[in-house]
């Protein structure tokens, strides 16, 4: 089992940025690749970004591409996704997921986090 906390979610004005942090415990965090998703109201969710578990393979949405990076941190366990320029369009619930085979927008995400919420005001 893979534990998954999000945290770093909030209220922000249109334009701004926030980092998001997922700490992971339990299996050996750098065996998982990690991916962010979101889920806005009354939508489906979304993939937003993943990383492979070195770090260097990286893939985003095209709706976040130039404004989010997605990174990870293996001696901390952590998976970090730094959002800028947000838009109202980015109010959503993020969760971060782990995925023991493949890595990307596809991956087989086993492991969820309970989400946290980001409000973006206009």
């Amino acid at each position: 089992q893979v534990q998954l906390v999000e945290s770093g979610g909030g209220l922000v004005q249109a334009g701004g940025s926030l980092r998001l942090s997922c700490a992971a415990s339990g299996r050996t965090f750098s065996n998982y690749a990690m991916g962010w998703f979101r889920q806005a109201p009354g939508k489906e969710r979304e993939f937003v970004a993943a990383i492979n578990l070195s770090g260097v393979g990286r893939s985003y949405a095209d709706s976040v591409k130039g404004r989010a990076t997605i990174s990870r941190d293996n001696a901390k366990n952590t998976v970090y996704l730094q959002m800028n320029s947000l838009n109202p369009e980015g109010t959503a619930v993020y969760y971060c997921a782990g995925a023991g085979r493949g890595w990307g927008r596809y991956a087989s995400y086993d492991y969820w986090g309970q989400g946290t919420q980001v409000t973006v005001s206009s």
